[in-house]
């Protein structure tokens, strides 16, 4: 592997169900979907080198009109400041629990095309492939638990102050369909959730609505954290009942139990609205959910906003519905298609 190119691909992904009570001590099934993808190459170099990527780190304008429309469009940040967190993470890491790293260099790049803003997990994504290109480079992979991943990925992110779950990062180490129990126990002993490969034929078709131009999905857990910590009896009771969509839903799918499966997905969402507000959710999201529930489909936030995930009980028909609904509102509508799982033979001797 010494001077060979090591590339890794980590791709977006869909939250099913229970989101966001992964953050509340609950559970969640999840998915990666195959229709948006982060790469990261690695390749030994005499020093250590991380590559701007020649569109999100872009720093050569033509002009100052338009580096301030890029800013407004695009933020101020790329992928350069993920690469370097994960790489301080997994060093720190190797440390502490005494795994000694060889003394050699390498250059890390990237590429994306996971639409900004969309609550498709697109940073996290970059992270997690570089972090598979770590342990490759490093030969390293059987030395860390697959389970243990997902929390570098987050560490890593939170390095930087993005403040998410581990729900995401799970169903990108893992691919597939994951269900994830994250109850207290779990968390305070284990230091991570448990998590259980489901077989995605238990999916029936699903599709992704998202809006070409999103508003920042980074804004929504605010005071609905403050409230749960401060035990606040509807926030409480209503995170534990978006938990419990996800036990259900797992019974639902594994009984393809459908009709009820749709239902789940719509009292998630309902849930989610009544807990944090339109407010916080925002006009352009809701409307996504709407568009699809006007012509009697199933949907919910993929994430915390900015694209949904849409279920039509009634097949091919309600597909054309929601495609024209679509159309209309200015929306991109799109099947979603299925990523298996990720891990190799290394991987799972390590669970």
């Amino acid at each position: 592997m010494e001077g060979q190119v090591i590339k890794h691909k980590a791709y977006a992904r869909v939250g099913l169900l229970g989101n966001p009570s992964d953050v509340y001590y609950g559970n969640t099934i999840s998915l990666s979907l195959a229709n948006f993808s982060a790469t990261v190459n690695l390749h030994p170099s005499d020093d250590l080198l991380i590559q701007p990527h020649p569109i999100h780190d872009f720093v050569r304008f033509t002009s100052l009109p338009q580096l301030v429309n890029r800013l407004d469009t695009e933020g101020y940040y790329g992928g350069v400041r993920l690469l370097m967190a994960i790489c301080k993470i997994f060093n720190n890491y190797c440390k502490e629990k005494g795994i000694a790293l060889a003394d050699k260099n390498f250059t890390l790049s990237y590429d994306t095309d996971i639409p900004r803003q969309t609550g498709l997990s697109g940073s996290s994504a970059i992270v997690c492939a570089a972090l598979n290109c770590l342990l490759d480079f490093y030969d390293v992979r059987h030395l860390i638990k697959v389970e243990v991943r997902p929390g570098l990925v987050l560490a890593a992110e939170n390095e930087l102050g993005i403040v998410a779950g581990l729900q995401d990062r799970v169903a990108q180490v893992y691919g597939g369909l994951v269900y994830m129990d994250f109850s207290q126990e779990n968390m305070d002993k284990l230091g991570h959730g448990v998590y259980e490969p489901l077989d995605l034929n238990l999916l029936p078709p699903l599709h992704l609505i998202y809006a070409e131009n999103p508003s920042d999905s980074g804004k929504v857990h605010s005071k609905v954290r403050q409230r749960w910590l401060d035990g606040d009896e509807f926030i409480v009771s209503s995170m534990k009942e978006v938990a419990n969509l996800a036990k259900e839903g797992r019974k639902a799918l594994e009984e393809k139990d459908y009709s009820k499966l749709a239902e789940l997905i719509n009292r998630n969402f309902d849930l989610r609205r009544s807990m944090f507000g339109d407010a916080a959710l925002g006009d352009l999201n809701i409307k996504m959910v709407e568009v699809a529930r006007k012509v009697g489909a199933a949907s919910k936030f993929t994430g915390s906003g900015g694209a949904v995930v849409v279920f039509c009980p009634d097949g091919d028909s309600q597909v054309k519905l929601l495609e024209e609904e679509c159309h209309q509102a200015g929306f991109v509508l799109q099947p979603i298609e299925l990523v298996p799982s990720r891990l190799n033979e290394i991987d799972l001797k390590t669970l």
